[in-house]
């Protein structure tokens, strides 16, 4: 089960006005579920989105990018799960192509107005006549009341749908926000096989969002990680419907911009942890503090090294505090000066090194009873400098080979 997560409640996810939603029983790899999603955006809504840097990146991501850079109002997205439309070369984007375009006849706009998305099995063909044929479903049953079926039309491996909504006030009207998410295994930065979607009613610049949205990914998706494997499709889409009344924000100096950028980068960060938290075979939740460094970057270095070591997440899943595996994880992050007596390691509130070796007051029941807790952290203190950064990762459990092992099953 995952870490402390259970999936939201239909009402705690608030309609954004602006953006329908429709869903479809399609059938791209299993019968009777939710697998394909449409979120039809009002004129005059704005789109941000990021990418995977992956270089064997899927059809619908590059398909995105195209559209996304030709600055064509976009007036809709169509996900599918199941099929991941990635290895499959160049039928692989026409089929992406020829989506865009079906879509786009059913909702009266342009092919290039509208953003694809896939997830699921790579190196697959997309089920075309099956996507094909969902597509007036989805149109059919369009609502903007329905996020907790759209957060359940886009999970693969997931245990539960993630989502999250919050409210602000903006120039003195109601601002909504909410998200959605999917992901489990094959998550690593840039970004993180990750999905989302966050949309707001608020009115912002194309440029403030682009700022905003930049600003949330390397404060949330991008400090995630849970395999260490960087997905083909990850994806993160922001939309602005300009719907909530209020005057357009325009600039960083613009007295709500500050509050409509780290609202989202609140949602995006609570999506991100969400995908973290169910892990696939995850039950520990493990926060990766690194401070006092040189810059972030090698703070980073540290902290991912650390989060992406098999022998620490398998130690982490055992209670097992082996705790030499951190530092010698520490050790090989690529600090080539790091003066590893200066550094301290906490496990919780627990010194457990110091001065190059093991704090003397440390005893090893103190980490077995801190590793018996389901949200865990670990605390490196570089001493060389004032720069700091924090991911996010999970254990890995005897559920994570099985899950992976029977995925295509």
């Amino acid at each position: 089960m995952p870490v402390k997560l259970s999936a939201p409640q239909a009402h705690d996810l608030l309609p954004v006005r602006g953006v329908q939603l429709g869903i479809a029983k399609a059938g791209i790899r299993k019968p009777d579920r939710k697998d394909m999603l449409v979120m039809k955006l009002a004129e005059g809504t704005r789109v941000a989105g990021v990418f995977t840097k992956n270089r064997f990146c899927a059809a619908p991501v590059t398909l995105c990018k195209e559209h996304l850079s030709q600055q064509t109002e976009i007036r809709a997205l169509v996900v599918n799960t199941g099929n991941a439309n990635a290895g499959t070369g160049e039928s692989g984007m026409q089929n992406a192509r020829t989506t865009c375009a079906e879509l786009a006849n059913l909702l009266g706009c342009s092919a290039a107005q509208v953003l694809p998305f896939s997830t699921g099995v790579i190196l697959e063909p997309l089920p075309m006549d099956r996507l094909l044929a969902g597509l007036p479903g989805c149109v059919a049953n369009l609502e903007e009341d329905r996020w907790l079926d759209a957060a359940e039309a886009i999970m693969t491996t997931d245990i539960v749908a993630k989502g999250v909504s919050k409210q602000v006030t903006i120039g003195g009207k109601a601002v909504t926000i909410t998200g959605i998410s999917k992901g489990s295994g094959m998550i690593h930065p840039n970004m993180a096989t990750m999905l989302g979607y966050i949309a707001t009613d608020a009115a912002v610049s194309q440029a403030m969002l682009e700022n905003i949205i930049h600003h949330a990914v390397n404060r949330s998706f991008n400090c995630i990680t849970v395999d260490g494997d960087t997905s083909t499709n990850d994806s993160l889409i922001l939309m602005a419907t300009a719907q909530a009344g209020h005057a357009e924000i325009v600039s960083e100096t613009d007295a709500d911009f500050l509050t409509l950028r780290d609202a989202m980068t609140e949602v995006a960060t609570l999506l991100a942890q969400a995908i973290v938290r169910d892990g696939e075979g995850a039950t520990k939740f493990m926060t990766i503090q690194v401070e006092a460094g040189k810059d972030e970057e090698e703070c980073r270095k540290v902290a991912y090294a650390i989060a992406h070591s098999p022998l620490i997440k398998t130690a982490f899943f055992a209670s097992d505090p082996n705790l030499g595996r951190i530092l010698a994880a520490i050790g090989y992050a690529g600090i080539d000066d790091l003066d590893v007596y200066k550094l301290s390691l906490y496990l919780g509130d627990v010194l457990v090194a110091e001065q190059g070796g093991r704090a003397t007051s440390y005893e090893e029941a103190q980490g077995a009873a801190v590793m018996q807790a389901s949200d865990i952290t670990v605390r490196v203190v570089l001493a060389r400098g004032h720069a700091q950064a924090t991911v996010w990762t999970c254990d890995f459990s005897y559920d994570y080979v099985k899950i992976n092992a029977d995925y295509r099953s």
